[in-house]
């Protein structure tokens, strides 16, 4: 990425390139500065947050002449933003489902995340629910591991759902984490969990 070469002659690098137009110093801190950047919008996908942060921060932490850096903010121009129409699922049309309007959604993720049985964690997610929580979820690390098969992880958080929504009469959720190694697999148990009559599901890239 840092190395200069001759094909930069066939761009116009003047103006596709980062300009640090501000630097402050950091209160305190005699060896810290806040270093403003900006770049072209020309250089990002129209709607695609991921390759703005691919750029502002695969590449330029990569960026080996600072012994250290951390990214603080970052400002995004309407035009940009205009472009991002967001996910076709946002938090109203959760309120819908959830049938929760008027305050905050509240949800956690199950602890401990990993070496529960199924039943187990059926029970953990049943005492959440059960205990006020609108929803819970599957941590990240969380796929099909020998303690636990998907399926049988699936099953129980259903039966877990049933029981708190019958006791609360309020509509509960689990985010039951689908990734697999395929997308076949992904897709199965996707659809299982659909079966199941369960509202939300999650995938880890």
């Amino acid at each position: 990425t840092w190395t200069t070469v001759w094909t930069e002659l066939l761009t116009d690098l003047d103006y596709y390139k980062g300009r640090a137009y501000k630097i402050e110093e950091v209160p305190g801190d005699s060896e810290a500065f806040y270093a403003f950047v900006a770049y072209p919008i020309e250089l990002f996908e129209e709607g695609s947050v991921v390759n703005v942060l691919t750029s502002l921060v695969g590449n330029v932490f990569g960026f080996k002449a600072l012994r250290s850096l951390r990214l603080e903010d970052v400002r995004f121009p309407i035009a940009y933003v205009m472009t991002c129409q967001g996910p076709p699922n946002g938090i109203r049309v959760e309120r819908d489902k959830m049938n929760k309007y008027g305050r905050p959604l509240l949800g956690c993720t199950i602890k401990p995340k990993l070496g529960l049985s199924g039943r187990n964690y059926g029970r953990v997610v049943y005492e959440c629910l059960r205990g006020g929580l609108d929803f819970t979820k599957d941590d990240e690390n969380i796929n099909s591991q020998p303690f636990m098969r998907w399926q049988n992880r699936f099953e129980f958080v259903a039966e877990a759902i049933r029981s708190a929504e019958a006791e609360t009469g309020e509509r509960k959720g689990h985010y039951l984490n689908v990734t697999a190694p395929t997308v076949e697999e992904m897709f199965k148990r996707a659809e299982f969990a659909k079966e199941l009559g369960q509202p939300i599901i999650m995938h880890d890239y």
